[in-house]
């Protein structure tokens, strides 16, 4: 089989070394006689995938003891509500700042729970860009503040982070292991795994504990941080097919060197920004904030990005489309 080039924000490309270790143990797990779907949750094999994913993840963040990795189902968009529902207290404030689609659906989800400040919002502008820190109209007293790293749609992505009082929150699902970032500034983090880390309906959280007691007493249990920090995210049966992929990227990652691959990423979207600044196509998100994971830009006409996909597709390129909120062309 000849593989494509896949270009697809989410689910995306997972490595085929990953891959193929995976279609081997998807019917014999290590000589175990059954497949790693059908090991009890409880087992002694499953136990080892999913403590390997957690010590992986925890060494490739950089976290201290004070950190937790957790594992939740649902994804992201579960996140966009556990975070309030966890974080936001009676008569507090969260501050989110508005950067795009993603941060405008966390934004929607936290009104839902309590009372939001948007600290900022550039979601509707044109070419798209993150606030300036400057701009920030951040809450005293904040319960939290939320940010959203890199805008999967729009393509633009925070370079520098805020500097805030209240505890830092981030999505960053499309960014999250893709460059070195200082973990300590966050007391919370989240990412979809389909981005970046393995395969759909999974998110990855990085918790400080401290938070993970902000929780109201009558949360329900699986919407409690602190069930999964307590119960090391084995309180029910996880997702565990999803979960042994994950600790197959992280260990892929640390096989390969993080920091190379934070080098090979910026190398790799260097070169498509230098064919767009170079004419014919157009870069849709200010220089200083284009994204390195997800590239955006339009050609002259609609006829002619529909071209554009059409041919890339014949040369074994896919998943060009841009997102059908915004068109264009998006190489992620």
């Amino acid at each position: 089989m000849t593989r494509c080039f896949n270009f697809n924000a989410g689910p995306a490309t997972l490595p085929l070394e990953v891959l193929q270790e995976a279609q081997a143990d998807l019917v014999d797990f290590k000589g175990s006689g059954m497949s790693i779907m059908e090991h009890s949750h409880r087992g002694k094999e499953y136990d080892a995938v999913h403590s390997e994913a957690i010590a992986n993840f925890k060494k490739l963040l950089n976290l201290g003891d004070n950190y937790e990795v957790l594992f939740v189902a649902g994804g992201a968009s579960m996140q966009f509500a556990m975070v309030p529902m966890n974080l936001l207290g009676p008569g507090q404030t969260a501050d989110y700042i508005h950067s795009g689609a993603w941060a405008g659906k966390a934004v929607a989800e936290a009104k839902l729970i309590g009372s939001v400040n948007v600290a900022a919002n550039t979601g509707k502008d044109i070419p798209t860009h993150m606030p300036a820190p400057a701009d920030l109209r951040l809450t005293p007293g904040a319960a939290y503040v939320h940010l959203t790293s890199n805008e999967t749609i729009a393509g633009s992505q925070w370079k520098t982070f805020p500097k805030t009082d209240a505890p830092l929150v981030a999505d960053m699902s499309s960014d999250i292991l893709s460059r070195p970032f200082d973990s300590s500034r966050f007391a919370l983090i989240y990412a979809g795994a389909q981005k970046n880390l393995g395969p759909s309906g999974l998110a990855l959280v990085a918790i400080r504990k401290d938070l993970a007691d902000r929780a109201p007493e009558k949360l329900p249990s699986m919407l409690k941080y602190k069930t999964y920090v307590d119960e090391k995210s084995l309180y029910n049966t996880p997702p565990c097919f999803g979960i042994y992929i994950m600790m197959l990227v992280s260990r892929w990652i640390l096989k390969q060197g993080a920091e190379k691959l934070y080098s090979r990423n910026a190398e790799k979207a260097a070169k498509i920004y230098s064919a767009i600044d170079a004419g014919f196509y157009k870069g849709t998100a200010v220089k200083e904030y284009r994204s390195d994971m997800n590239i955006t830009f339009r050609l002259p006409t609609e006829a002619l990005e529909e071209q554009f996909v059409k041919e890339a597709a014949k040369l074994g390129m896919k998943g060009l489309k841009g997102h059908r909120s915004v068109g264009g062309i998006r190489a992620s």
